[in-house]
């Protein structure tokens, strides 16, 4: 049976229930599984014509043993994960080029038309049913830089065995995105509007790391977490590679390459599980806006904390991109020595300079860009005007600028397929401003349940950051009748 370890190597290994319910491991490490399982030339031909939610099927259960979720049970998770999205294949591949060369692999046709739907269903929905045997309730506590929080606010929405708190840097997302959270009418999703962070996103990860570190109030409060730190979220984010592979070549065994909108590197880490698998990837293009912590690591071997920059792409304007612990611990050969020194250095110097042989090692089969406001804003102007009306939105317009950028130097017979992770709809500002002054909303730039939402009552709790830790804790306790600590 496949059992998982942290990235720190200070715990037991543990089941995969175990691993989705803890969320970060005790000793402050990711879980990663022992080992990533392969799959054969005969599987990778023989599952070509699978359907979105037969191929998630089978590659799920290579990580999720039998005696924990049984294959029937395993079918009904994945059918009711993907039941509501608004495509019967669940992502949808176009392309955005005359040659049909370059691809646009649409991950946003969920419930909260964001690609964070097509895991954090499933993932919920796990969750849910591991609680439900266990007879238990956990209180999931994440941070949001705009589509996490929806997505698992939707998914949880309503289940008895769960609270959702979804936390976010106030001002610092969209009104569509802020929205999706606080119009649910569902008394067990909560969300926490903070005011005053000025590294957005790592600011709120850097408190929720700080409640999930002091183990005794875990305990008391069930917390886990359903942001990409929580193993679940990266593994389901292999099966659209798979997919969106399948779709693109015309015969399995063929290259292609990937151009991923990097932010936390979660979604790059289930394309390096895919390729690790066995799926053909010639290269990965990390495409980074001006925060571009991985496009510097990627590119010069130094893992470095920078200040933050507002960009247009917000869910990707990360400081601190967590997941790359996850790929470093494979890179160093499941070192997890090693994994701590370097953990530590960066949490003491804010960097880590890594030597020529590990930098090497990290950018085997990746390639990576940053690119500009401009760029960006371009790119969607660009393909909008050249490709009858189609709508990028602004973190997909970044994997398709840099994929553009790219493009010579990738052999003619590769595809690019660039992953588009949001719906055009929820920024809607955005898209008026790059298309140009006066310029009316396209009616790709509109959605009916984000119209619906600008209508209805919202409910919001709000603090200021430095408050932030006792305020939520203090919320937790009283939605789950814990006596709470006196304010001082």
């Amino acid at each position: 049976m496949i059992k998982y370890v942290s990235t720190k190597g200070g715990v037991s290994p543990v089941s995969f229930d175990e691993a989705v319910l803890g969320g970060f491991a005790e000793d402050g490490g990711l879980f990663v599984p022992q080992s990533i399982p392969e799959i054969s030339s005969k599987q990778l031909h023989d599952w070509s014509g699978l359907s979105f939610t037969e191929l998630a099927f089978e590659l799920m259960s290579l990580y999720i043993p039998r005696s924990i979720v049984p294959a029937v049970d395993l079918k009904t998770l994945i059918e009711k994960s993907y039941r509501s999205f608004d495509s019967p294949d669940v992502v949808e591949l176009v392309p955005v080029d005359e040659q049909g060369r370059v691809l646009v692999l649409e991950l946003f046709h969920g419930p909260t038309l964001s690609f964070k739907d097509v895991a954090m269903g499933f993932l919920i929905n796990v969750l849910d049913y591991i609680l439900n045997k266990r007879g238990e309730h956990l209180s999931i506590v994440l941070a949001t830089t705009g589509d996490t929080g929806p997505a698992a606010a939707w998914a949880a929405a309503g289940k008895k065995s769960l609270d959702c708190w979804a936390l976010f840097p106030r001002g610092m997302i969209t009104e569509e995105q802020e929205r999706q959270m606080t119009t649910l009418n569902a008394d067990n999703v909560h969300a926490v509007g903070v005011e005053n962070c000025p590294n957005g996103g790592d600011d709120l990860d850097a408190v929720v790391a700080g409640l999930f570190e002091d183990l005794e109030l875990k305990r008391k409060l069930k917390l886990s977490s359903v942001n990409s730190i929580n193993w679940c979220r990266v593994m389901v984010q292999s099966v659209h590679y798979f997919y969106g592979y399948y779709r693109a070549v015309e015969t399995p065994g063929e290259s292609v390459v990937f151009s991923v909108p990097s932010g936390a590197f979660g979604n790059l880490f289930g394309g390096y599980l895919a390729r690790t698998m066995g799926l053909p990837v010639g290269k990965f293009i990390c495409a980074n806006n001006s925060n571009n912590a991985l496009h510097t690591v990627l590119s010069t071997g130094v893992f470095t904390r920078k200040e933050l920059i507002q960009t247009m792409s917000s869910a990707i304007d990360i400081v601190v991109p967590y997941n790359f612990w996850r790929y470093l611990y494979f890179v160093s050969g499941c070192n997890s020595e090693q994994m701590t020194l370097w953990m530590d250095e960066f949490q003491t110097a804010g960097e880590v300079t890594f030597t020529s042989e590990v930098q090497s090692a990290i950018k085997d089969g990746f390639n990576s860009v940053s690119v500009s406001e401009a760029e960006t804003g371009a790119t969607i102007k660009r393909v909008f005007n050249e490709r009858d009306g189609y709508l990028l939105d602004p973190h997909s317009a970044v994997a398709v600028s840099a994929a553009v950028s790219l493009k010579d130097t990738i052999p003619d017979q590769e595809r690019i397929i660039c992953l588009a992770t949001a719906h055009p709809a929820k920024f809607p500002n955005i898209i008026r401003s790059c298309l140009g002054a006066g310029s009316e909303l396209p009616a790709g730039g509109m959605h009916p349940a984000l119209t619906r939402a600008s209508k209805v009552c919202q409910h919001l709790r709000l603090c200021k950051l430095e408050h932030l830790e006792f305020a939520v804790v203090d919320a937790m306790k009283s939605r789950l009748g814990i006596k709470s600590d006196k304010v001082h």
